[in-house]
Formats: C-alpha cells, sequence, structure tokens
C-alpha cells in the first residue's frame, strides 16, 4: 500500500506529497514549494530512493523546492508540455508578479507529459488527466483510489482563475467531466487545503453542485 504524507511549504501554504510505500525503498514526490527543508529530512529519515518529481502545474508555489529536491536526490521532473516555458520565467510561473514575492527559476523540466499518458510509479499505473482551467497545463495524476489534483479540485472550493491563462469555463469542464467522473470514494489530495474525497464534493462543494456558477 502507498503511504501519502504532506508538507505545508511556502509562503501561500502549498501542499506537497511525498509517497512511498517502505522504508528504504523508492518514493515520488509532488509539488514541491519552497523551503523544503522538513521534506527533505524525511526523505533522509526514511532512507528512501526518489525517483520522480511530479508537478501538477509550474506556479512559483508549487515549484519553488524543485531544485533543492533535485539536486539532493537527483530525481526526474515533469510536468505538461504548455507549461515547460514556465519553470524558467518568472512572469509565467507568477512569481514576478506579485511584490515581495522572490522571483522563482528553475531548470527545465526532465520530461515532459500532454495527458492521456499511463506511468509506472512506485509498483502502480498512473492514469494522467489534463485537467486545464486553472493554469493551461495543470495535471491530476490518477493512482488507485487517489487523485493528486494540484489547484483543480479543493474541498468545498476550485482554483481561482484569475491569473494568465485561467480560464473558469475550462476549469469547471475539467471539474466536471474528469474529475467528478471518478468513483465517489475516490481521495482528492488537492494543492491547498484538506484532503476531501469526490463524493463529498459532488454532494457539497457549492461549485459542482451548481449553487455557485
Amino acid at each position: 500500500m502507498i503511504q501519502v504524507e504532506s508538507f505545508t511549504l511556502g509562503p501561500v501554504m502549498t501542499n506537497c506529497y511525498l509517497l512511498y510505500r517502505e522504508q528504504g525503498g523508492e518514493g515520488v514526490v509532488i509539488d514541491p514549494g519552497s523551503g523544503p527543508d522538513a521534506l527533505l529530512k524525511r526523505i533522509a529519515e526514511l532512507k528512501l530512493a526518489v525517483k520522480e518529481i511530479l508537478l501538477t502545474h509550474a506556479h512559483f508555489d508549487h515549484i519553488g523546492g524543485v531544485e533543492a529536491v533535485r539536486d539532493a536526490t537527483g530525481a526526474t521532473v515533469t510536468i505538461h508540455d504548455l507549461e515547460t516555458d514556465w519553470m524558467t520565467n518568472a512572469q509565467l510561473n507568477g512569481s514576478g508578479l506579485f511584490p515581495g514575492v522572490p522571483e522563482v527559476r528553475c531548470r527545465p523540466a526532465d520530461r515532459v507529459l500532454y495527458g492521456g499518458e499511463t506511468l509506472s510509479i512506485l509498483g502502480e499505473t498512473v492514469k494522467v488527466i489534463h485537467t486545464p482551467g486553472h493554469s493551461p497545463g495543470s495535471l491530476t495524476y490518477l493512482f488507485k483510489g487517489m487523485v493528486f489534483s494540484g489547484d483543480v479540485l479543493f474541498a468545498g472550493s476550485i482554483g481561482r482563475t484569475d491569473l494568465p491563462g485561467g480560464d473558469y469555463q475550462t476549469l469547471m469542464q475539467s471539474i466536471h467531466d474528469r474529475l467528478m467522473e471518478l468513483p465517489e470514494e475516490t481521495v482528492v489530495y488537492s494543492g491547498h487545503g484538506p484532503m476531501t474525497t469526490v463524493g463529498r464534493e459532488q454532494e457539497s462543494n457549492p461549485f459542482v453542485t451548481g449553487m455557485i456558477g
């Protein structure tokens, strides 16, 4: 069974996730925000060989710790094709848009995805789902019984669409057509806030139920 540990990183409290099966085995990091010291300490404690850094999208708060984790682990960094330039461009990743936020610039990603791929991770088949709207290249990673949705869907809310490349109607289509079609018991690990389930959001998320539109 895959273990999931979360770390709240960076100035806007971004959820970073560490996935592994057992101590001393392989690990995967999803969305390493800035200041990943606690994450790196835990990786060392567990003696994990982190092979993959999966990015749900390339906004600065989700990539701020990429270089620290990549340098410490040698992991491969994966991003959607539409946001490859965001890794190196502070205006595109948003860090250059907010006063007081240090500019984030990373080396290019090692692997590019488009959505629709199937990956083999930690002994599991993982489906890559393109879920644009919050950003053009937002990806959701579907493991058995759980998804990592970045800033597409939150507990009781949805991702913002007022940043460059965001679009409300596209986001709602991604949520309804690609996430709400998953089994109700699917656990949703979001980019901010607590985890939830598809069923819970179907019942009570005002954006999903149509109370807000």
